[in-house]
């Protein structure tokens, strides 16, 4: 099950964050078809959000296809995003690399922006 983090200072509005993070787990293969999402409750004792917060962000992923709600019994996942599982060998590159960059005294925001421009480079016209 997916355990939410929200970051209050990040500027990204709490319902966008959720629904961030349901579709990197959907894509890292830690979310799958027919798994259920936590409860608003359960989100929002973890994260002391409002749950009409949670219930917008899971209206979102219903409409976009990526999750359904089943009355009296929750929220559960549609269908999967990406092809890239958690254990990928690419993982690691990308661990070892974020080690030694952080190692090199790169922020958080730093390495953020310089994979960002990365990316934007090399998908530059992907619609994905």
């Amino acid at each position: 099950m997916v355990e939410y983090r929200i970051d209050r200072h990040s500027g990204v509005a709490t319902y966008v964050q959720i629904v961030q993070q349901t579709k990197q787990a959907l894509r890292m293969g830690l979310l799958r078809p027919g798994d259920r999402l936590p409860t608003a409750r359960e989100v929002v004792e973890a994260t002391a959000i409002n749950p009409n917060t949670v219930l917008k962000a899971y209206r979102e992923l219903e409409r976009e296809g990526l999750v359904e709600a089943r009355r009296g019994l929750g929220t559960f996942v549609r269908r999967s995003l990406g092809t890239g599982p958690a254990d990928s060998p690419l993982r690691t590159e990308l661990e070892a690399w974020a080690d030694r960059a952080r190692a090199a005294g790169l922020e958080r925001e730093d390495v953020a922006a310089l994979f960002t421009a990365v990316l934007d480079q090399h998908f530059q016209g992907d619609p994905t």
